[in-house]
């Protein structure tokens, strides 16, 4: 409950609270915070029991820590009913990659069992777009915004 409460403010928590209360009245304060603690704590289980009897049945195994969004996306991700594990293993980066750089180039994809493919040589695939070349009678293309 306080896992974030380090040693010197426990230490000022202690402090302030024999200042405030005193030593003699000090141990009564203490019995009553915990009193009402866990009245609470009986108060919040009677209340969770009540919601999942009117729920009925269908929700036995229903969990009010699923209403945490962050919980229940992890739970539902664990779930392999979806089927979220044979997509995540059926898909292959480097080889996405590849066919994209292939369609971005201008050339055919190639084949698994060619030598030079991504994959064979370490999975790399080169991004860098090199200009080509012009040719000595290649005159470079028109600008109309530059002139």
């Amino acid at each position: 409950m306080f896992n974030d409460i380090g040693v010197l403010e426990l230490v000022t928590i202690i402090v302030l609270a024999v200042l405030v209360f005193g030593p003699d009245k000090l141990p009564k304060v203490i019995q009553d915070v915990t009193r009402t603690i866990r009245k609470i704590r009986e108060f919040s289980e009677s209340a969770k029991q009540d919601i999942r009897q009117e729920l009925g049945p269908e929700f036995k195994d229903f969990e009010f820590e699923d209403l945490n969004p962050k919980t229940f996306i992890r739970k539902q991700l664990e779930n392999d009913e979806l089927g979220l594990k044979e997509i995540r293993n059926g898909f292959d980066l480097k080889k996405e990659m590849a066919e994209v750089a292939d369609a971005v180039h201008g050339r055919e994809p190639e084949s698994s069992s060619s030598s030079s493919s991504p994959a064979s040589s370490g999975g790399r695939v080169d991004m860098v777009k090199k200009p080509e070349e012009p040719g000595k009678d290649d005159r470079p293309p028109f600008d109309a915004d530059a002139t």
